[in-house]
């Protein structure tokens, strides 16, 4: 009797512990039925909400590195460390400004590129004679790193090494999917995994869209809480069942 009782000890504890898990708090959150956030027309001219196409278009990413031009004001020259080194290319289109006058931008186009050690250096010439008095230049480097479907900067919210991406289901409506990122320029990046051409993403007004996603979140956890089913009462482990006494 003793041996048949502590089986079916072992046989409630083993249940008990799966139910704990089940509603434990580490437990995985199934997806809501509705997993989107709406947005009424009020709410999206408050944030100027915008919505910007996944597409495939060129991604580019600007290198900036300090330039000194020559006495004739027409040739800047500069150094360029790794790891950016590797993507200054002859041919390359330069913006360029004096550090006191940013209003003032100067075209250029890379000329020469020399090796030195770990870096390179760079000669850019101007399109036009530089400013008078200016000895020094910020350059932006223009590099070409191809063309991908990508999405723009300001889409993307990043939580640790998650990136998240608001997705216009249908009007009014967004939903939040993990993108996987691969190039990132200037203003567009590319996404590697996560979404389709012609997806329409939101640009500005996601942070707004993201935080009442997750506040709406927030509210549902504790009427999820309250709505699962109790654990059945169960004895303490070492503790045997007590049988009643007959009369």
């Amino acid at each position: 009797m003793k041996r048949a009782l502590h089986s079916f000890l072992l046989c409630v504890l083993a249940a008990g512990s799966v139910s704990a898990q089940q509603v434990g708090p580490n437990r995985v959150r199934p997806p809501r039925s509705a997993d989107s956030q709406k947005v009424s027309e009020s709410q999206a001219a408050d944030v100027t909400l915008t919505l910007s196409q996944a597409a495939v278009r060129p991604i580019q990413m600007w290198v900036r590195t300090a330039g000194a031009i020559d006495k004739n004001l027409k040739t800047l020259t500069a150094y360029v460390g790794q790891p950016n080194a590797a993507l200054v290319k002859v041919g390359q289109r330069v913006r360029s400004f004096p550090p006191e006058s940013k209003s003032s931008m100067y075209q250029a186009r890379v000329t020469r590129v020399v090796p030195q050690g770990g870096r390179v250096i760079v000669e850019a010439t101007l399109a036009a004679n530089g400013r008078v008095g200016a000895a020094n230049y910020v350059m932006e480097i223009v590099v070409d790193r191809g063309n991908f479907l990508s999405i723009p900067n300001e889409a993307i919210i990043e939580e640790g090494e998650k990136h998240i991406v608001y997705v216009q289901s249908q009007p009014g409506q967004y939903m939040p999917h993990d993108v996987e990122i691969g190039v990132q320029g200037e203003l567009y990046t590319h996404v590697i995994k996560g979404l389709n051409e012609g997806d329409q993403v939101v640009t500005f007004g996601s942070f707004f869209i993201d935080s009442e996603y997750k506040l709406k979140g927030t509210q549902e956890a504790p009427a999820a809480a309250e709505a699962a089913p109790a654990p059945s009462e169960m004895p303490h482990p070492g503790e045997m069942p007590q049988m009643p006494h007959q009369k």
